[in-house]
């Protein structure tokens, strides 16, 4: 079996066509991908509630996480820590290049722990970062041509 079909077996996912065409574009991308990105590289070979109930069930079982952004767009990227169907840990930052478009999991960058007032407790937390990334930064003409 190839890594694929090993990846979406080990989330207990069916390995359909669709859920490994999006599974391979994900581990192609370095950034976070919306729904229209996905829709659009893949073409008209399978429908937007197909995509849509693919990238559910990718969240749902802890392969993908989704990024809300400041345009409204759901963006998703995988999980890069043991996530699975009944607890995602997604406590990094979220970037968002403010030049390209692209969003980004920054795994390597240290979140301090929260210390909230007593009474509250936390689920979830998204922290979201804007600027431009390493990509733009060093070769923003030329990566734009191209974006």
């Amino acid at each position: 079996m190839n890594k694929l079909h090993l990846l979406l077996e080990a989330y207990g996912l069916r390995k359909t066509k669709c859920r490994i065409e999006v599974l391979r574009l994900f581990l192609e991308h370095r950034h976070a991908l919306a729904h229209a990105a996905i829709e659009q590289q893949l073409g008209p070979q399978f429908d937007r509630v197909t995509l849509y109930r693919t990238l559910h069930a990718f969240e749902e079982h802890g392969l993908v996480h989704s990024i809300p952004s400041t345009d409204g767009i759901t963006r998703y990227a995988l999980c890069q820590q043991a996530c699975n169907k009944h607890r995602h840990q997604h406590d990094h930052i979220h970037f968002s290049c403010t030049a390209c478009g692209h969003t980004y999991c920054l795994n390597e960058v240290y979140v301090p722990t929260l210390r909230m007032p007593e009474g509250y407790q936390v689920k979830e937390f998204r922290f979201c970062v804007q600027g431009v990334c390493d990509k733009c930064v060093l070769q923003p003409v030329e990566y734009l041509a191209h974006a």
